[in-house]
């Protein structure tokens, strides 16, 4: 009787527990929404590359909006952010829409195999996913958006700085080896914030080299006005005060002392300059080279200003180490003992001694305008000299700072941005 009993309730156990597992499959089974959709594709963990015969699989970009950050004119360096909107195919992602009456669904990026993008001429790189899950069409077909932030080694041509100008190429590529692996399909480039600090982006083009290299043109342009003004401006308006120094006389000090200020100042101003000045490469920046030659003319006009100065003072410009020094003292009184015994020998009457006293001072006279006309004479010569050299150089500096604006803004130095493809 007991065994009747136990066998009884366990056969309404069987059938309780039959009756809930059907009843959840059916539930299962008859979940349609997208949730379930979303679950059923996740359960699949496809986390590989899609697999061709080929052994390759298209990656399409239809648009990449690209910003400059910074450009690093002392290493040379590119700064840049790439936003990338990418499209690829999984067949084993796709789904009956008769079952499943959705278009797409909404996956987390980490259930899926997602492709990268590399810059190929990048010195870092980072990719991060602008979400963390993208979208899924019923065709199999994924989209997502990536973010790139890039630090390009750029051999920017600063020939020309403050008004330099020029291109540089950011590369893209996806992983594939042996002829294995993804090929990217880029479309068009979009220019977001043209302007960041010194320097402004002007365009962006989308180029391919060959069949496989794509790369965006990135066309640079620096605002010059901000470096005129702290590193050319000083350097002419230094150089015009030492033209304009010339007004003050020769003689004196004053204009030699103000020279030499002029030489300290321009020093003092290229040694905090230093580490503003942009760094070298192909084309060194010929402003380096114009604040040495402007230094040499300052040097230059200051050693002539003091040469001048010696030779309006004493009609030689050959330094003289030995001068005529003073009497000894027992010549001088051997001398006023002779004048005494001859003046106690020779008794000179009262118009001698005044006619001797006479020829004294009129010898005296003469001297003195005899020296006076000499030094009359040095310095009207050193004025001359000072004059042509002025008029040398103020025609100088005028062509030089003529010719060397000409040349900051016209000439083009001619750099290979592509070495990194070999």
């Amino acid at each position: 009787m007991q065994s009747e009993i136990f066998l009884t309730h366990s056969l309404w156990k069987a059938v309780i527990l039959l009756t809930l597992t059907v009843g959840c499959g059916n539930a299962d089974s008859d979940c349609k929404s997208r949730r379930c959709l979303a679950e059923m594709l996740i359960k699949k963990e496809l986390l590989s590359q899609p697999q061709y015969e080929d052994c390759t699989h298209e990656i399409e970009v239809p648009f990449i909006e690209y910003q400059t950050l910074a450009v690093d004119t002392k290493n040379l360096r590119l700064f840049s952010r790439l936003q990338a909107s990418i499209e690829w195919k999984d067949p084993e992602l796709a789904w009956d829409t008769s079952v499943y009456p959705y278009d797409n669904v909404i996956l987390p990026v980490n259930k899926v195999w997602t492709p990268e993008l590399h810059v190929t001429n990048g010195i870092r790189t980072t990719m991060k996913h602008s979400s963390r899950d993208l979208l899924v069409f019923s065709d199999g077909r994924l989209m997502h958006d990536v973010i790139i932030n890039a630090e390009v080694n750029c051999e920017i041509n600063l020939f020309n700085y403050p008004f330099a100008a020029d291109a540089c190429p950011i590369a893209l590529h996806t992983w594939s080896n042996y002829g294995c692996g993804t090929m990217l399909s880029l479309d068009v480039v979009y220019l977001v914030n043209k302007t960041n600090g010194d320097w402004q982006t002007t365009e962006v083009n989308l180029l391919t080299q060959g069949l496989d290299h794509h790369y965006i043109m990135v066309k640079l342009s620096i605002k010059y006005l901000n470096p005129f003004i702290t590193l050319l401006l000083p350097s002419i308006l230094i150089v015009l005060a030492d033209v304009v120094s010339f007004a003050l006389p020769l003689g004196g000090g004053e204009r030699n002392s103000f020279k030499v200020t002029l030489v300290l100042s321009f020093t003092m101003f290229l040694i905090i300059l230093n580490n503003e000045l942009p760094g070298d490469g192909e084309c060194s920046p010929i402003i380096r080279t114009h604040f040495c030659v402007c230094l040499v003319l300052l040097v230059l006009s200051m050693l002539v200003s003091l040469v001048l100065t010696r030779l309006a003072k004493d009609g030689s410009i050959i330094f003289s180490c030995c001068t005529k020094g003073p009497v000894p003292k027992k010549e001088e009184e051997n001398e006023d003992e002779e004048a005494k015994a001859d003046i106690s020998v020779v008794q000179l009457s009262a118009s001698e001694e005044h006619g001797r006293m006479l020829r004294k001072v009129v010898d005296f006279l003469e001297d003195f305008d005899a020296k006076l006309l000499k030094s009359e004479q040095y310095e009207q010569f050193a004025s001359r000299l000072d004059k042509i050299f002025f008029w040398l150089y103020f025609i100088g500096g005028t062509i030089y700072f003529s010719a060397m604006t000409y040349v900051m803004v016209n000439y083009e130095c001619e750099i290979n941005h592509f070495t990194f493809w070999y």
